[in-house]
């Protein structure tokens, strides 16, 4: 079984039901979700040790998002606890016209607070076949900076493979702030994975003609943008999620690719969205699978993209589809009839 490790936040999300405002709410849904937590679970689903580190408070809040993640099938022996605080994220579910909207409670959270110290990365990298982050955790701060730089030089140091999603988070940090991190942490990046306002806001990258509020892509944009990314940081695969949004209720889904010699461009599909938190990271989860097992590059984008589309109609931000659904989809079953 092959290794795969993750490093970030795990949060506890409180969600308005019913499509109701913050303002209407009188109860909120509890679950637990970040980023990079997303990734393990589908990567768990997929069949691989799934080994998430962090840092969360040692007490009942902190146990029950332990809790959580292993009924996932996720390896947390390597979470550290300690620290004040999980990070709590408010969610409003939009529809039609009106989006979605998040507000952040995490400032000062354990991982935030913890030192690079607090990890034994020489042990958790034992074995391990690939390491994934994302720009959230070191966007948390200078403490998670360094912890984010300690684990990318002990994966190098044993040769193991690294991907990003570059995930930019506005309420986190200020794009100079982002590029001056971000480019400095790229030198140890294999795989490099996000949108197209990540690649702007993370790296300085822009695909001239792109407008996802309007649903018009400019490929030829992303095929230069790419290109200009690889020249620059050396990466095997520059991969993106495409996201045509129509309304916060329907979307077209896609992605792209570049690989230094092909550019693709994988099937697209249209969306009736149930929860579309945790789309990007279930993508990042379809890309290892795919790389992992040997794929070709044109099959890991199909399934990378197949999978996450099915992330879409799961509420919650974990994407608990198995590879003979995704397998499934990719055969060209859309019609969504029930399984007796």
């Amino acid at each position: 079984m092959k290794k795969v490790v993750t490093l970030g936040e795990i949060m506890l999300r409180l969600s308005t039901l019913r499509f109701e405002r913050f303002v209407q709410a009188e109860k909120l849904a509890v679950i637990f979700s970040g980023g990079e937590a997303n990734t393990a679970v589908s990567l768990a689903n997929y069949g691989y040790d799934s080994c998430y580190v962090t840092k969360l408070p040692k007490n009942e809040i902190g146990q029950a998002a332990v809790n959580n993640l292993r009924k996932f099938g996720i390896n947390t022996d390597h979470i550290v606890r300690g620290g004040d605080r999980i990070g709590i994220y408010y969610f409003e579910t939009g529809a039609s016209m009106r989006p979605s909207k998040v507000i952040y409670d995490r400032a000062h959270s354990a991982i935030a607070e913890a030192e690079p110290d607090d990890f034994d990365f020489d042990k958790i990298f034992q074995d391990a076949s690939w390491f994934h982050f994302s720009g959230i955790t070191p966007a948390l701060g200078n403490k998670a900076i360094r912890t984010v730089e300690a684990a990318l030089k002990a994966a190098k140091a044993k040769n193991i493979t690294v991907s990003v999603d570059l995930n930019y988070r506005k309420n986190l940090w200020t794009p100079a702030k982002a590029q001056k991190v971000m480019t400095e942490l790229m030198q140890y990046v294999d795989v490099c994975i996000g949108n197209e306002e990540d690649a702007h806001l993370s790296l300085g990258f822009k695909p001239g003609g792109t407008d996802v509020a309007a649903g018009e892509l400019d490929l030829l944009g992303y095929k230069r943008i790419f290109k200009e990314m690889k020249d620059k940081f050396g990466f095997q695969y520059v991969i993106s999620s495409l996201r045509e949004s129509y309304s916060a209720s329907d979307n077209r889904w896609s992605a792209c690719a570049w690989d230094g010699k092909e550019f693709l461009h994988s099937r697209q599909y249209d969306i009736r969205i149930v929860d579309r938190v945790g789309g990007g990271d279930s993508f990042a989860a379809g890309v290892i699978y795919g790389l992992l097992e040997g794929k070709s590059f044109r099959d890991t984008l199909e399934f990378a993209a197949a999978a996450s589309a099915l992330k879409h109609t799961i509420h919650g931000d974990f994407n608990l589809v198995s590879i003979a659904e995704v397998e499934n989809l990719l055969k060209g079953d859309v019609s969504g009839r029930i399984q007796r």
